[in-house]
C-alpha cells in the first residue's frame, strides 16, 4: 500500500509507491551522452584562454587542480539593486542581476566527482567555501546556490566535469521554505534530530564517518535520492571547520561511487544547501544527491506532490550492496 510521507524541510508530502516499480519500464535508469564538441575543452588544462580569466586557482604553482572561471554564457550578472517595476496589474519585472560562476572541479577531462581522492574532493570544498563567502561579502547578493549537474539528462552541456555557482539578489522559495521547515520544527535543529533518528533507526543510513553522515531520507520524493548532513551544526556552509568540509566533500564520492556502481553511469543534479547570506537563522547547511532515473510526469507537475516508486528503506539496503 502507498503512504504519504511529510518532507519537514519543504512542508510538503510525497508519495512512496513501491508497487509502482513493478509496471513494465517502470524504472529504466538511462544516460543520455552529453554530445561531443569538436572543439577543445575549455575546461582541459592547456584551454585556459577559452574561458575567461580566472577568480581562483588551487593547487601547485604551474599545475591548477581546481579552477573558478566566470561563466561565458550567465543567467544573473550585473551589480545592479534588486529593483522591481510593476508593468501592469500581472506582469511584474526585474534585472537578473548577480554572479554565475564555473568551477572546474578535476583537469581529468573523463573523471567525475565519483572518482576524486579524497585530498581532491576536500579541494573542492574548500573553493566552494571561498566562493560563498566572497559571495556572502559581495552587495546585493542574498544567495548562493551551488550545482553540479552530471549528465545530459541533469542539465550539463560540456562534458569536463564541472559545477556552477550563482549568486542571485533574491532568497529563492525552495530555500525559504527550507528556512520556514526549520523555524516550524519544535525539537530543535530539525537536520540534528534526523541524524538521531536516523542513526536509532539505523536502516536508511548509506554512508558515516566522524565528520558526515548520508542517509536516503525517510520523506525521498525521487529513487535513491540522498541526503548529505554535516554532523556539526552551522548554517553557513562557508562557516564550516575545513575537517568537515573534508568530511562532507569525502561523503559525496564516496556514495556517488556507489550509485555508480550500482545504476551505472546515471545522470544525477548534486545540490548544497546553505543558509541564506545575512540571515541568522536555525539552519544546517547539507547537500542533496538527487538522481534522474525517473520522469515527473502530469501529476507530479500538476501539484507539486512527488511520486517515488523505490522506498528510501530498499534504496539505502541497495546502495549498502556496493563496496567503497
Amino acid at each position: 500500500m502507498s503512504q504519504l510521507r511529510l518532507n519537514p524541510l519543504a512542508g510538503r508530502w510525497v508519495t512512496i509507491a513501491g508497487d509502482r516499480a513493478f509496471r513494465p519500464s517502470a524504472f529504466d535508469p538511462r544516460m543520455l551522452p552529453v554530445e561531443p564538441d569538436p572543439r577543445p575543452c575549455p575546461f582541459c588544462p592547456g584551454h585556459e584562454e577559452a574561458t575567461p580569466p580566472a577568480l581562483e586557482t588551487y593547487g601547485p604553482a604551474g599545475q591548477w587542480l581546481v579552477r573558478v572561471v566566470p561563466n561565458l554564457y550567465p543567467a544573473f550578472s550585473g551589480h545592479d539593486p534588486l529593483t522591481v517595476e510593476h508593468l501592469g496589474p500581472v506582469f511584474t519585472q526585474a534585472r537578473a542581476s548577480g554572479i554565475h560562476e564555473i568551477f572546474v572541479f578535476t583537469p581529468d577531462h573523463d573523471a567525475s566527482w565519483a572518482d576524486l581522492e579524497d585530498k581532491q574532493s576536500g579541494l573542492v570544498m574548500a573553493a566552494l567555501r571561498d566562493r560563498f563567502e566572497d559571495h556572502a561579502n559581495t552587495p546585493g547578493i542574498r544567495y548562493t546556490q551551488a550545482i553540479v549537474n552530471h549528465g545530459r539528462e541533469a542539465g550539463a552541456s560540456i562534458e569536463h566535469p564541472h559545477g556552477q555557482l550563482l549568486g542571485i539578489p533574491f532568497v529563492p522559495k525552495e530555500l525559504a521554505d527550507e528556512e520556514h521547515g526549520f523555524e516550524r520544527f519544535a525539537g530543535g535543529c530539525v537536520l540534528c534530530t534526523t541524524l538521531e533518528a536516523e542513526a536509532e533507526a539505523g536502516y536508511r543510513t548509506v554512508l558515516e564517518d566522524e565528520g558526515a553522515v548520508v542517509i536516503c531520507p525517510f520523506w525521498s520524493g525521487t529513487p535513491y535520492e540522498m541526503l548529505v548532513i554535516p554532523r556539526a551544526h552551522e548554517g553557513h556552509l562557508h562557516e564550516a571547520k575545513p575537517g568537515d568540509l573534508v568530511s562532507v566533500g569525502r561523503a559525496i564520492t564516496r556514495v556517488l561511487h556507489r550509485l555508480r556502481g550500482l545504476l551505472d553511469d546515471v545522470a544525477y543534479n548534486l545540490v548544497f544547501h546553505s543558509s541564506p547570506h545575512l540571515h541568522d537563522s536555525t539552519f544546517h547547511w547539507h547537500a542533496h544527491v538527487l538522481p534522474k532515473v525517473t520522469t515527473r510526469a502530469g501529476f507530479e507537475l500538476g501539484t507539486g506532490v512527488l511520486i517515488n516508486i523505490v522506498p528510501p528503506e530498499q534504496a539505502a539496503a541497495d546502495l549498502n550492496t556496493i563496496t567503497d
